[in-house]
């Protein structure tokens, strides 16, 4: 980032008299209504900025102004061009966001400000020292994106950073170094993902140009040519395969450029050869149709130039592991120059920009998660439909409901960057630096003030939290209803900071229960609390004492993993047991119709109603009445004309051998041996499981379970509900 520094007089007549030149240069690129709006986005520059220079020794005229010049170039729309020239406007004490609004609407005033809070940012001097570099700068990448509401605002701040690599020859080295360090690893990797190769191949170049000098100049004297002349050779290559293609028959859609001074150095180190052995310098690719065309057209460009041995891959017929495709060939082109021919159709072409197979997506994002990547894909979507000449705002909206993010990105004091959920809040933001830490948190600052626990965090905020010695966690931050905690993680630490404080008398009571338990059953074996500690997934024999102790686990189910009884009584005659009674078929004695006698009555299976729910009635055509839940969704959104059809019901009683079907869901963070301990709490409970859906999440570790059951009534349910609450891990507990 640059700052600005010191005061010195307005702005000059020459910093006005290039404006107005500039200016002058627009109209072929700009209606007149945006000449005027980017015209008066400059007069706000004069007038609030006119007198600040950057700590790079430029000016912030000349400094915005080279910005938004790149944009013109890059053929981006006036909002943007405008969104260029002001920012950093929003320093300035006599110029608030609102009067922005007013002047240049809504649109430009959120870039703005998005700007403003890029700008912000601590430097990434922590970052780049960081022993986990790689995550952090991943990190940082995501966080521009996450700040950013609007795409145009990553293109803002990637002009900027290439006006800021081409302006600082004068700088001390160590400062350039520094610049050109974060440029390569922070700014160049996000151009790649949006597949704005302009930027990205001078930024790589100019950082190369100040960290490896020496190489950079190598490298550059090698070429020989200098790149306009390689640039002018690409095109004599163009138009021989154009004419040959039309010629042929073949629709082709033909591009190429010469390969930048970063790419060869890097091509060079990794195959560790020297220059004259890569065969990519200059490059074309061509597009088809079919499959069939490509090897027609490699057919026609083989025919026409030598072919390259051991420089030909088939990549359509054997794919990559990422499922690319293409062919590659290399071949002694015109002047008798190396030239790189890819070839392939549209579809796979596709892929390779935006599927599995681009390249910022295998070589730089590995463990994005699925949300990540459609955002990356939906602002390339954007850059390319604004290039075949939509308009921005359709194209905005257009997208609008893919470019919401699933994450925030907000850093520590130490400028780390830390992932979270959006909706975290600072006390999930303690949690996710140290358990200590949320445990012993007090307040937390964002942004430099003070603000409440439960207060929502944006990607960019700087978060630091209050501690004290003595503090502990509350139990009002597990209520959802406070809104102190959105992650799994934070819930689960705290309720194991809770079960944790009594943890020593939890052991007590749990060996007393367990010893009598044994005597009870007659099991006289050696207690080997190590041995249950591992058949019951804990790491030490306290553990499962404590387990015991507080109700986790059922003092009956780990004696019987203690050995049998030594005494085995006969067991008395038992009655013969009545067939069980389904719930569908003893409905009619169970539900009483308020007036009415004799009527058919059947529980809906919607809601999957039991003794003693509040019930309410619905007369059916053809199959009497359907008894409901009173909450029961489909009774609720009943239209008016049916509302008619309702009875008042009640339960009369219930058959003592009747089951009821009820599903249950249970929500948990998932671990090793989640599903035996669930399974084990609805045996000790003496309820019937008759169906299990299980679904893991990896991208949050969270198990979503849903039993289907039979029960006897209510009460069944609740000792259910609350012993699976008291299992480790278990978030949320209900009937669905």
């Amino acid at each position: 980032m640059v700052t600005s520094t010191g005061n010195l007089p307005v702005a000059t007549t020459t910093d006005e008299g290039a404006i107005q030149h500039w200016l002058t240069q627009l109209a072929p690129h700009y209606p007149a209504e945006a000449v005027t709006q980017i015209s008066a986005a400059c007069a706000v520059l004069i007038a609030h900025e006119g007198n600040r220079r950057l700590d790079t020794g430029e000016r912030h005229v000349r400094h915005v102004l080279s910005t938004a010049d790149i944009l013109v170039k890059l053929q981006m729309d006036a909002e943007t061009v405008v969104a260029a020239l002001l920012n950093g406007c929003l320093n300035h004490p006599d110029l608030t966001a609102t009067a922005l609004q007013t002047q240049f609407g809504s649109g430009i005033a959120r870039m703005v400000g998005d700007l403003a809070r890029i700008g912000q940012l601590a430097n990434v001097d922590a970052i780049i020292a960081a022993k986990d570099q790689e995550e952090h700068e991943e990190n940082l990448r995501r966080l521009l994106l996450g700040i950013a509401e609007d795409v145009r605002v990553v293109l803002v701040v990637l002009a900027e950073r290439m006006h800021l690599m081409r302006a600082i020859k004068t700088l001390e080295p160590e400062r350039r170094a520094k610049l050109a360090r974060d440029t390569q690893r922070v700014y160049a990797p996000l151009a790649n993902r949006l597949g704005i190769w302009q930027i990205k191949w001078e930024l790589e170049d100019l950082s190369l140009r100040y960290l490896q000098p020496d190489e950079y100049k190598r490298i550059a004297n090698l070429l020989v040519e200098r790149r306009a002349e390689r640039e002018h050779y690409i095109a004599a290559v163009l138009d021989i395969l154009r004419t040959a293609f039309a010629e042929a028959g073949i629709e082709a859609e033909i591009t190429g450029r010469p390969k930048h001074i970063y790419s060869i150095w890097k091509k060079m180190r990794r195959k560790a050869v020297d220059i004259e052995e890569i065969f990519d310098l200059r490059a074309v690719r061509i597009l088809v149709p079919s499959v069939a065309d490509c090897y027609a057209a490699l057919g026609l460009v083989h025919g026409r130039w030598r072919h390259i041995p051991k420089e030909f891959d088939d990549y359509i017929a054997t794919p990559k592991g990422n499922f690319y495709q293409s062919l590659h060939t290399a071949v002694i082109g015109p002047e008798d120059k190396p030239l790189e021919v890819q070839i392939r159709t549209h579809d796979m072409h596709r892929h390779a920009e935006f599927g599995v197979a681009a390249h910022w997506a295998y070589k730089e994002a590995k463990g994005h998660d699925a949300a990540f990547q459609r955002r990356v894909v939906w602002m390339r979507n954007w850059l390319e439909l604004k290039n075949e000449g939509e308009r921005s705002d359709g194209i905005l909206q257009r997208f609008k409901s893919e470019f919401e993010p699933v994450h925030i990105y907000v850093l520590t004091p130490q400028a780390k960057v830390i992932e979270l959920p959006k909706g975290a809040t600072p006390l999930d933001f303690a949690y996710a630096i140290h358990s200590e830490i949320g445990n012993r948190c007090r307040g937390a600052r964002v942004n430099d003030r003070i603000v409440p626990l439960n207060q929502t965090l944006t990607s960019g905020d700087k978060v630091e939290i209050l501690t004290q010695n003595n503090a502990m966690p509350s139990r009002d931050w597990l209520s959802p209803h406070h809104g102190y905690l959105v992650t799994a993680r934070a819930r689960n630490r705290v309720r194991q900071w809770f079960k944790q404080q009594h943890f020593e008398q939890h052991v007590q009571d749990g060996r007393t229960a367990l010893g009598l338990e044994l005597a009870r059953l007659g099991i006289a074996d050696k207690l080997r609390l190590d041995e249950l500690a591992t058949k019951f997934n804990f790491r030490r024999g306290d553990d499962v004492l404590a387990a015991i102790g507080c109700g986790d686990l059922a003092v009956g189910q780990v004696a019987r993993q203690v050995g049998e009884p030594k005494v085995v009584e006969t067991p008395l005659p038992r009655p013969p047991v009545k067939a069980k009674t389904t719930a569908a078929k003893s409905a009619g004695n169970d539900v009483v119709v308020e007036g009415v006698d004799a009527l058919l009555t059947q529980l809906a299976q919607c809601c999957k109603p039991v003794p003693f729910d509040e019930i309410v009635g619905f007369v059916t055509r053809g199959r009497g009445v359907t008894i409901h839940r009173h909450n029961c969704p489909n009774i609720q959104h009943l239209a008016e004309t049916e509302r008619e059809r309702l009875l008042q019901v009640r339960w009369a009683g219930q058959q003592p051998t009747a089951l009821y079907p009820v599903d249950m869901l249970v929500i948990a963070t998932d671990r090793k041996g989640l599903l035996r301990d669930v399974s084990a709490v609805f045996a000790d409970v003496d309820v019937d499981v008759i169906g299990v859906n299980t679904y893991s999440e990896r991208s949050t570790d969270c198990a979503t379970m849903r039993f289907s059951i039979e029960i006897k009534n209510m009460k069944k349910i609740e000792q259910l509900t609350n012993r699976l609450q008291q299992l480790p891990e278990v978030l949320e507990v209900r009937r669905s």
